[in-house]
């Protein structure tokens, strides 16, 4: 807070005031203690000038070096306050760009927590599809698998008795023939005749 011109006069003068007292009192005891007899210096007509001299230059002083010094002084002194607001807003401004920062940055993190939850989850989620689907797989190829083995069993064993009847029957034929006379061949023929039509 920079001072008023007239309260800095006021003070000026004040000190001024202060200072001649100060210089002026010994003075004034020592010409007492003359006066009695014993004092170091009188108070002549040499005193009273050097006193208007001193205060004249201090009046001097005051006027063209306290007040620009002064000036100086209270210009650098306000200069000085606003590098410090200048300062304070800008500390200010980067502690409000810091939190700006954290609190993007802690978003950020919670953001990539979540889509490595999320990609961790859906992993294990294909995961468990992929082998549930590959054990249908496995469990339908197998019955397939099963099924067709079924089949060509059955299939086999339908041809294997066909051929062994077949076979039995023309290795049966072969033996009729050899040891049938005709008779007996006929009666057969006529046995198996009316054994296909009852049926």
């Amino acid at each position: 807070m920079i001072r008023s011109r007239p309260s800095l006069r006021i003070r000026g003068i004040a000190a001024a005031v202060v200072g001649v007292a100060v210089l002026v009192a010994p003075a004034l005891v020592l010409a007492t203690e003359a006066g009695e007899g014993g004092g170091l210096i009188e108070i002549n007509r040499s005193l009273i000038i050097q006193l208007v001299n001193f205060l004249l230059l201090l009046l001097v002083l005051s006027r063209f070096l306290y007040r620009p010094l002064l000036g100086t002084l209270q210009g650098r002194s306000a200069a000085i306050k606003q590098q410090l607001a200048e300062a304070q807003a800008a500390r200010e401004e980067a502690q409000r760009q810091l939190a700006e920062f954290e609190g993007r940055l802690r978003a950020a993190q919670a953001d990539a927590q979540a889509v490595r939850e999320r990609a961790v989850r859906e992993a294990a989620e294909l995961r468990e599809r992929l082998t549930a689907e590959a054990r249908q797989e496995a469990t339908r190829l197998v019955e397939a698998a099963k099924a067709e083995i079924a089949h060509a069993t059955r299939q086999a064993r339908a041809e294997l008795h066909a051929e062994i009847g077949i076979l039995a029957t023309e290795v049966a034929e072969h033996l009729i023939r050899k040891s049938l006379r005709g008779e007996d061949h006929q009666r057969l023929v006529r046995e198996a005749m009316a054994r296909i039509g009852a049926a």
